[in-house]
């Protein structure tokens, strides 16, 4: 399901109260008579604070997906009555994908470098997805695994997995969970593309478009286009994900070391492009409306953000045509009438106002989206019913966390957000292994009561809780760590302000007569928000005099997936 560090934002004008009882919540310090005030917390503890709601979404959102693949083996009565109405996996991942739009976004523009940018993605990604293939490969080769096919063209798979599009290419998903991370990767690179031009702010419109598109086109895209042309092995798929690969690494090569800003662009567009002609043409896994679906709520989760980020005087307002507030533009303005009007206007449809009214549209039409297609490939009753529930259960869990943000989070719950991108690599390796012991060991070949059913999924989340605590804090974490040193060491290709526009009012929803919701400058919003929530581990401040020329950049963190739709 794939998603970096300072602390400038502070979400309600205040610090962060440190809380009794192993838990954890940003709220507003005060100071009473005669009340000595305790040290500030360090920047590293702040940002742990100020998101571990994240966290626990995350790690609520793994364990759901665990669940879903591990009661396929254990606890399958639960399974059996549960999944009438709920599917646990859709759900997770469809969490996922909200906190990775709500996250990602702002690490690009906390940075205002591309460059910094895919330096912080790759490491954050990258050592873990090869950890789980290398883990992969030995539980086929110890024939407590499966490669998934992979082993009848690795040439192909290991063409498809260099830009984790496995899923929108002639590929093999291994683990079977590394869907999701073609979508992360669908979403980074559009989101460099509209970085490159300035327009990455107007997420009101995108989330509407993608949630439009998952209705209107969601029924007459294809599948599986170039897979079919080329063949789903052979030389004819790896001459595709080779030429896919060329052309996406080129761009974002292009885009990362050029220094003329339409060089830049250039670079941008060709691998948003290419990635965004896969994912209409050539998606192999679940439905030809994933990828609009998908996307619409991630652009969903960047609404939200943005929302939170104006509620928190982290954004000036501007009137809905861009005027501005003072001076002879406005004196002529009022004149006529105009810059009155337009002040009503923007008082009455602010950025929470239409983050509301984008949530409530989103969920509707990826909903229908999901039912009317549905119906059209002649899915289940069942099916569409968890389709229904499984999308408006993500809106809800998403909307109470948020509600929720200010709140004590108990540590041990954040700290499975950090270890979740492991933890949803490594269960299907897990749950592989135990299948496999069917055989050689007669315990498992028996059926079992209720009550041993769910001792034996304990053990197995308790087996996989800990294989993720170690590859967390042996790989992920110090990899970012490694990122995090080697993205100082490389200053932006180009100033931030030479990829950005003048700021773009925010915009309304449909009908609402105002343009968009920031096309604004691609670092300027004076807030700044961790990369990843796995990447909040007190060292993460340590980025030198490079960082700091950032730190009015606005900033979030990742999953995968992050994560992150994953993790």
């Amino acid at each position: 399901m794939s998603a970096t560090d300072t602390p400038a934002l502070c979400w309600h004008h205040g610090g962060v109260t440190r809380t009794e009882g192993g838990a954890v919540t940003s709220g507003e310090m005060s100071q009473t008579p005669g009340q000595v005030l305790p040290t500030a917390p360090s920047p590293s503890t702040r940002r742990e604070d100020r998101l571990a709601w994240l966290d626990a979404l995350r790690g609520f959102a793994a364990l759901c997906v665990v669940f879903d693949h591990g009661s396929t083996l254990v606890l399958m009565p639960v399974r059996d009555y549960l999944y009438r109405w709920f599917n646990f996996g859709q759900f997770g991942v469809f969490v996922f994908f909200l906190v990775s739009g709500y996250i990602v976004p702002a690490s690009l523009e906390r940075r205002g470098s591309l460059r910094k940018f895919w330096i912080g993605r790759g490491f954050r990604l990258y050592p873990m997805f090869a950890v789980a293939l290398v883990l992969a490969m030995v539980g086929y080769v110890t024939r407590y695994g499966t490669l998934g096919g992979a082993e009848h063209d690795p040439q192909s798979a290991l063409a498809a997995w260099v830009l984790m599009l496995q899923n929108l290419l002639p590929g093999y998903n291994v683990p079977n969970v590394t869907w999701t991370l073609s979508y992360e990767m669908l979403f980074y690179l559009l989101l460099a593309g509209l970085f490159s031009y300035g327009v990455h702010k107007r997420s009101v419109t995108y989330a509407f478009a993608c949630a439009a598109g998952a209705v209107v086109l969601g029924g007459v895209l294809p599948m599986a286009v170039f897979v079919r042309w080329a063949g789903p092995s052979g030389h004819g798929a790896f001459i595709l994900n080779v030429t896919v690969d060329v052309l996406i690494l080129g761009g974002v090569a292009l885009s990362v070391f050029a220094r003329g800003t339409w060089a830049i662009r250039v670079g941008a567009s060709v691998a948003a492009l290419t990635v965004l002609v896969l994912a209409t043409f050539d998606q192999t896994y679940p439905y030809p409306w994933s990828a609009t679906t998908i996307l619409a709520l991630m652009f969903t989760g960047t609404v939200i953000y943005r929302a939170e980020q104006f509620s928190s005087g982290g954004a000036t307002p501007r009137s809905p045509r861009g005027l501005p507030a003072t001076g002879p533009m406005a004196e002529a303005a009022s004149v006529s009438g105009l810059s009155r009007a337009s002040g009503r206007l923007r008082d009455l449809v602010t950025p929470p106002v239409q983050a509301a009214i984008v949530v409530v549209a989103v969920l509707a039409l990826t909903v229908y989206a999901g039912v009317w297609h549905g119906q059209q490939q002649h899915q289940s009753h069942v099916w569409q019913v968890q389709w229904v529930t499984s999308v408006a259960g993500a809106f809800v869990v998403f909307g109470i966390g948020f509600a929720a943000r200010h709140r004590r989070v108990p540590r041990w719950f954040a700290w499975l957000g950090l270890i979740s991108y492991s933890v949803y690599l490594l269960h299907p390796l897990v749950f592989n292994a135990y299948r496999a012991a069917y055989g050689p060991v007669p315990f498992f070949r028996h059926s079992h009561s209720i009550g041993v059913q769910v001792l034996l999924f304990a053990g197995l989340v308790g087996v996989i809780i800990a294989l993720s605590a170690v590859t967390y804090y042996l790989v992920e974490k110090p990899m970012q760590r490694l990122g995090r040193q080697v993205a100082t060491r490389f200053p932006a290709a180009a100033p931030a302000t030479s990829l950005s526009v003048p700021p773009a009012p925010y915009a309304t929803v449909a009908g609402a007569g105002a343009g968009t919701d920031g096309g604004g400058a691609s670092a300027a919003d004076g807030a700044t928000v961790p990369d990843t929530a796995s990447e909040r581990d007190g060292t993460s401040t340590r980025d030198g005099a490079a960082d700091a020329a950032a730190r009015s950049a606005s900033s979030s963190s990742a999953v995968a997936g992050g994560s992150g739709a994953s993790p």
